[in-house]
């Protein structure tokens, strides 16, 4: 099937392909018609997409595997190199694998079945537990928001989908990885997360690809349910390549007493335009956004997190950590609001930026709202260069400049590195040194 460029008929094809029922194929229709209706957003850098030139789906193999033998081969041996095999032996609860627009390896440990919990791709999941999945699509990040809600409405394919029934708690990590590998691709998960009263459930995702002179799209949407009295925890390390337009919408909702964590690196892409969003609906909710963006030269990395309070005694966190060299962008665009009927609450924001060289730049954009006189709202933003005292005290102890900036810079995001798991940690220390 050619979908390089978009229309009416690619969309019809898609679904067909995929075999859905007849109210997916006009939900994507209906969000086609919006997406060429919209304009790109106003706020952020320039978007030069052309939408002509994105292949749009790209099928590999026509089923999931649940044996890595069975998988085709250059997934296999992509998905090797990665580490992901070891990931999934040594600390892992479960695993799923997306290579180019659907998911190629998918497999959990039987203790989870035991337990009811449900983790599949999502488009097993439209099929298989039909209901369910349908309570939830398009329920809390609507098709209609913006453009690239609406295309991925339009053209979604793959994600992950769990659902973690009440009173259970996963002692280890799910995980999913997702490879563009092809030129001019676009990659349009849609995830959807279920953590029902008293549960908890860590995920951790990872996002690559290799790098070509044109350009691709990733524009996922995520949608998570924090439940009462449940935790949620979401890890991201993406290591775009610098010819990737990362346009992801991310939100969760979270009833009483409930917290939803995001821990968010953001590594690689050309441009990334992201911000995990906390919707606290329940009292004595709580949001925390813990994230670092890593822009080097002709990138553009706009970060940062949303908040916004719905109830009383909710409380939201956000420390945003940038590091901009070799003329590149990381700025912090966030949004915090604490409606009327959220009384005594209270929020957070720590924005921390260094710029290690003269052709760098970064920004930091809040828009902060308190409707009440019982909240409080504390916004901190510094921006700094590389101390040089310390790099100076640190080369008279015999290190190298290189090496005495590498550690300046570590510890400048230790608070971030000190919530990953140590995998992620060690993968995360990999690619910085890469960079700088």
């Amino acid at each position: 099937m050619n979908t390089v460029g978009l229309n009416k008929t690619v969309v019809k094809e898609i679904s067909k392909l995929k075999e859905e029922p007849k109210w997916m194929t006009d939900f994507r229709i209906k969000a086609f018609e919006i997406f060429e209706e919209f304009s790109n957003p106003i706020f952020g850098p320039e978007l030069k997409l052309d939408f002509n030139e994105i292949n749009y789906f790209r099928r590999i193999t026509d089923k999931v595997s649940e044996n890595w033998n069975d998988v085709p081969k250059d997934a296999k041996e992509t998905f090797k190199k990665l580490g992901i095999i070891d990931a999934e032996r040594k600390y892992l609860g479960g695993i799923g694998a997306q290579y180019e627009s659907e998911v190629v390896y998918h497999h959990m440990l039987e203790e989870l079945v035991e337990k009811n919990v449900i983790f599949c791709d999502t488009d097993t999941a439209l099929k298989k537990y039909p209901d369910l999945f349908k309570k939830y699509f398009n329920n809390l990040v609507k098709y209609d928001e913006n453009k690239y809600t609406a295309l991925n409405g339009a053209v979604w394919s793959g994600g992950t989908f769990i659902y973690v029934p009440p009173h259970t708690k996963l002692e280890r990590p799910l995980q999913s990885y997702f490879r563009i590998n092809s030129k001019n691709m676009g990659q349009f998960e849609r995830t959807i997360i279920i953590v029902d009263e008293d549960s908890e459930l860590h995920y951790m995702e990872g996002c690559t690809a290799p790098t070509y002179t044109s350009d691709s799209l990733h524009a996922a949407v995520v949608e998570i349910y924090v439940g009462k009295n449940a935790k949620c925890r979401y890890t991201t390390i993406q290591n775009w390549a610098n010819n990737i337009y990362n346009l992801v919408t991310k939100r969760a909702i979270v009833e009483e007493n409930g917290l939803m964590e995001w821990i968010d690196g953001n590594i690689g892409s050309k441009v990334n335009m992201k911000y995990p969003c906390c919707v606290l609906a329940g009292k004595y909710a709580k949001g925390n956004c813990i994230s670092i963006a890593v822009a080097t030269e002709a990138q553009i990395q706009d970060t940062g997190a949303k908040m916004i309070h719905l109830a009383s005694h909710t409380t939201s966190n956000i420390i945003s950590k940038s590091i901009a060299a070799k003329g590149g962008n990381a700025s912090y665009r966030g949004t915090v609001k604490i409606t009327k009927k959220a009384e005594n609450s209270k929020s957070v924001i720590k924005c921390d930026t260094i710029i290690l060289d003269e052709f760098s730049k970064s920004d930091t954009i809040p828009k902060n709202v308190i409707e009440n006189q019982s909240s409080n709202l504390e916004h901190e933003a510094t921006v700094s260069k590389i101390d040089k005292e310390k790099l100076f005290y640190l080369m008279s102890r015999g290190l190298s400049e290189e090496k005495a900036k590498e550690l300046l810079i570590m510890g400048f995001i230790d608070r971030f590195r000190e919530e990953l798991p140590m995998e992620y940690a060690v993968e995360l220390n990999a690619l910085l040194k890469n960079y700088f």
